[in-house]
């Protein structure tokens, strides 16, 4: 499945919430050195209950607005 999403970087706690109809993803990590891409990952992979391995950023590495992938164990 893919997922587009808002990343919001250096917020008070790690959270994924759908505002306006946007899964948006607050995370504690700043936007440095990948440190939010990796958190972001991990938040969710924890969120839809998956390993870490099956969650990948297909689009925005470097952005706010991301497009990931959930692929299923295989």
């Amino acid at each position: 499945m893919q997922y587009s999403i808002k990343v919001i970087p250096q917020a008070k706690r790690d959270l994924v919430k759908v505002e306006d109809k946007v899964l948006k993803v607050y995370l504690t990590a700043p936007a440095v050195d990948g440190k939010a891409n990796k958190a972001l990952i991990k938040v969710l992979a924890e969120h839809f209950d998956v390993r870490k391995r099956q969650v990948t950023i297909t689009k925005g590495l470097k952005s706010r607005e991301k497009v990931i992938k959930i692929r299923p164990l295989t």
